[in-house]
């Protein structure tokens, strides 16, 4: 097995995923595939280390429970970008020294966990907005900085021993790898660890993340249509009016950072079920195809940037560490102004289930 690696890597022509399969076998089309992992890489690494930086600078993002899973798919999203220059030195004929079918396992298992740590990361988002929503007196006693410290070292040891498994010949975690000939061509999917992955991985945390949020969707709109009709009945009373007023202000926070979140995991899962999809048709032995290989793994590794942009975007505590922080580059910076002269609202009274 080794010496037939051997003799692969000493070939004359480059491999490629794009040029494998009768599209072009000319250095160009590697070239493009360098060029794509590149700039995926330099994104990844570039927006989360950014992330790190500002919830380390911002003190406000670290009140929130769900700053910690967030920090943690800020790292794993990171080491996936760091892994990243692995295929890309390859491509570049960087590492012809070393054992191919062992740095692609490797590469294939590490970014496999990495991935699973954010998918389970943004599932236990959910179940502790949940909770902040449908036990808002009693979340400060279930939901302890000890438990949560627990609970992402649980994630970690989960993702670890769940693609295991494929060290020892069962299966395959993923397409990652492929960018090796290797991987590519001699190592296979198998249904039964395909099976394995979803039912364990993919499955519970796709349906933990939509019963929640579609809890948390349905408790805030009745709690809005409440409102609304006590609003409607007491208008006619000036001090009932202002009360309502500030209890609608303070149902607002809740749904605003539950549309964050969302719109986090609905992004990542967007750019994960081609692959997903993929990954089943392939092991099934219904569909093959390596250029359809190459494009769904790279177009989910791709959500590993795209968690910080809308997370910068979307929520304005984060967008003010963020001006902070570039605030020496960019001195006239409207937002940087804005969140020097303007003071944070203070809250008269706080509420456990509006953490934002």
């Amino acid at each position: 097995m080794n010496s037939s690696s051997n003799v692969n890597q000493s070939g004359s022509p480059p491999f490629c995923l794009l040029g494998a399969v009768g599209y072009s076998h000319s250095l160009d089309t590697c070239v493009l595939e360098v060029v794509v992992i590149l700039f995926l890489t330099v994104l990844i690494i570039t927006g989360n280390l950014v992330v790190i930086v500002v919830f380390h600078c911002a003190p406000l993002l670290h009140h929130h429970t769900t700053s910690h899973f967030i920090q943690t798919m800020a790292y794993a999203d990171l080491l996936v970008g760091v892994s990243c220059l692995v295929p890309s030195l390859s491509l570049l004929h960087y590492l012809r020294g070393l054992n191919e079918e062992l740095t692609c396992k490797a590469f294939g298992y590490m970014v496999s966990v990495l991935k699973s740590v954010s998918m389970a990361s943004l599932a236990c988002i959910s179940v502790d907005r949940y909770i902040a929503i449908t036990r808002p007196l009693s979340y400060a006693t279930l939901v302890t900085p000890c438990r949560l410290r627990v609970c992402i070292v649980l994630i970690w040891v989960y993702s670890a021993l769940i693609f295991l498994p494929s060290f020892f010949g069962w299966g395959k975690p993923g397409y990652h790898g492929d960018i090796f000939r290797w991987c590519a061509d001699s190592w296979k999917t198998s249904p039964g660890f395909s099976t394995f992955i979803v039912g364990l991985l993919y499955a519970p945390a796709a349906l933990t993340v939509c019963f929640t949020y579609g809890s948390i969707f349905r408790i805030c709109r009745q709690h809005t249509k409440e409102i609304t009709q006590r609003h409607a009945r007491f208008s006619s009373q000036i001090e009932g009016d202002k009360g309502e007023r500030g209890e609608r202000c303070e149902g607002c926070p809740d749904k605003r950072y539950a549309m964050v979140l969302f719109r986090i995991t609905s992004v990542f899962y967007v750019l994960w079920m081609p692959y997903i999809l993929y990954f089943l048709l392939e092991s099934a032995g219904l569909y093959h195809h390596k250029v359809a290989s190459f494009l769904t793994t790279w177009l989910a590794i791709s959500n590993s940037f795209c968690n910080c942009l809308i997370y910068s975007l979307s929520n304005s505590v984060f967008r003010k560490g963020l001006c902070r922080l570039f605030s020496p580059l960019f001195p006239s910076c409207l937002g940087c102004t804005d969140a020097k002269k303007a003071p944070a609202p203070v809250s008269p009274r706080p509420d456990s289930r509006c953490q934002v």
